[in-house]
């Protein structure tokens, strides 16, 4: 399996971080051994000292597909969850200023906490999805899918342009506005509408 992920998809995040808007999704990749599953901590690496989470909605692709139409998207991914896009904003903000790629920043070990995933089914509007973050039982992070810039059946379709999908991949969909640092023993909470999806601490 692998981990794409869509960085500059909503507007507000954007602005925030004083980013040029895509025409297009902007796309890098995680590592598998980026994944933590079953609430498992999250190690602060000792390469970093600004360490920010940004939650998002993930897509877990179902069939494989390449060159998909928009219009047919829907047919390869039949469950979401949520997960957390651990960056190293230090080391990206680096890269950037030399112009070189983001990997160590955003796929390093640990950097992609996820939960478990659930039917499509349990949410009958995708394009008006709350999502939300708390850490230590304080929202830093509300987003609306009808907020993003490009939505699932235009990223799925996007991404299979240059990867082939496979059964089992993650689509990491973006941030909203509110990103920001987490410190060694913060305890983060991540909900999908009123439902906690997934909970762990940084070590």
């Amino acid at each position: 399996m692998k981990i794409l992920a869509i960085g500059r998809n909503y507007a507000e995040h954007i602005k925030e971080l004083n980013n040029e808007r895509p025409d297009e999704p902007v796309i890098f990749s995680k590592p598998d051994t980026a994944l933590l599953r079953d609430n498992a901590p999250f190690h602060y690496p000792d390469f970093s000292k600004d360490v920010h989470y940004e939650v998002e909605i993930l897509l877990r692709i179902d069939k494989e597909g390449k060159n998909i139409e928009p219009r047919f998207a829907p047919k390869y991914y039949r469950e979401i969850g949520v997960g957390i896009d651990f960056t190293a904003r230090d080391l990206q903000q680096k890269a950037k200023e030399k112009g070189l790629p983001w990997d160590i920043a955003k796929g390093f070990n640990g950097s992609a906490p996820v939960s478990g995933f659930v039917p499509l089914s349990d949410y009958p509007d995708l394009r008006n999805l709350n999502f939300s973050l708390k850490v230590n039982g304080e929202y830093r992070q509300q987003g609306n899918t009808s907020l993003m810039l490009f939505d699932f059946d235009y990223l799925v379709a996007y991404v299979s342009r240059f990867f082939t999908l496979k059964k089992g991949d993650i689509l990491f969909t973006g941030t909203p506005k509110g990103v920001g640092p987490v410190q060694v023993g913060d305890q983060l909470e991540a909900f999908i509408e009123d439902k906690k999806m997934l909970e762990f601490e940084v070590r």
